[in-house]
């Protein structure tokens, strides 16, 4: 999201409702930051350990705050709870523009390529 004068990244844990992304929070940089006037970004990336397929996915699109008693009752049933003690009584809905992402094999450790493989190294000695 966009804070002051530059772009800002924050956690979040978030769940889905009907195609909109939700997430609590508290007072504070994140929630002003959400609640501006600029779109707002999400990465969501995983990847699957048995076979070793991953995913990324980036929504953007604009966060508004879930203000009506319906809303925040109706959200109290997406069981979305912080990772962090403290007081977020804060409900932000991003509703998306748009939805990319890509899946793509992982490849394995020992066959990265890094500026440092053809260097030229010194002797030990």
């Amino acid at each position: 999201m966009w804070v002051e004068d530059h772009p800002d990244i924050f956690p979040l844990n978030y769940t889905v409702d009907h195609g909109t992304l939700v997430f609590r929070t508290a007072e504070g940089t994140k929630l002003g930051g959400a609640l501006g006037e600029s779109p707002v970004a999400l990465e969501a990336d995983g990847v699957d350990a048995a076979s070793g397929m991953a995913w990324s996915v980036v929504v953007k699109g604009k966060a508004a705050a879930l203000k009506s008693t319906e809303e925040i009752l109706d959200s109290a049933s997406l069981y979305l709870f912080p990772w962090q003690a403290g007081q977020k009584d804060h409900f932000v809905r991003i509703t998306p523009d748009s939805v990319t992402g890509r899946r793509f094999k992982v490849t394995p450790p020992l066959t990265w390529w890094t500026q440092l493989s053809g260097a030229v190294r010194s002797s030990p000695e």
